[in-house]
């Protein structure tokens, strides 16, 4: 079942959002391919470290963190991805790996790689690993207004 607190935060800010069934998946990439939804459009949600502080990044299936630009782009002096461990209590209705980019849900600040603002629409993970949301891109940045930087590189081409 979907994120409760996700619906209800979309609902209550008359979003709209199609909830989409896929056969379980553990990646973003395998989401990708079992919505039928470009992995360019696919949003994965990525928790790091940031001088201490647990923070969400969101960017592409198709793209990987380049921490050294991330470090330097935010301008801090510690920047590392953290363990599932580290993080899944943070999320306790969500299950682990399958959290939604929303982090002002859970009061985390949210960088958006720059690469992900070209999409008209944007997929991601609705709390579990078989089910997921697709929505405008703006929708989602009105709802999050997270900080848009350029920190991510191209899986492939």
């Amino acid at each position: 079942m979907a994120n409760k607190k996700l619906i209800e935060f979309l609902q209550k800010n008359r979003t709209n959002y199609e909830l989409i069934p896929h056969m379980e998946t553990h990646t973003a990439l395998q989401t990708a391919a079992a919505t039928h939804i470009p992995g360019k459009e696919i949003a994965k949600t990525v928790i790091f470290r940031k001088d201490g502080d647990l923070a969400m990044a969101v960017l592409p299936a198709s793209y990987l963190i380049d921490f050294n630009k991330l470090k330097k782009v935010i301008g801090c002096s510690n920047c590392e991805l953290v363990t599932e461990q580290e993080f899944k209590d943070l999320f306790p209705e969500c299950e682990t790996g399958a959290m939604p980019p929303f982090g002002n849900l859970w009061n985390m600040e949210t960088f958006v790689s720059e690469s992900l603002t070209g999409d008209v629409y944007i997929a991601f993970n609705a709390g579990n690993h078989r089910e997921a949301i697709k929505m405008t891109y703006m929708d989602f940045a009105g709802l999050v207004n997270p900080i848009v930087l350029q920190f991510s590189e191209k899986l492939y081409s």
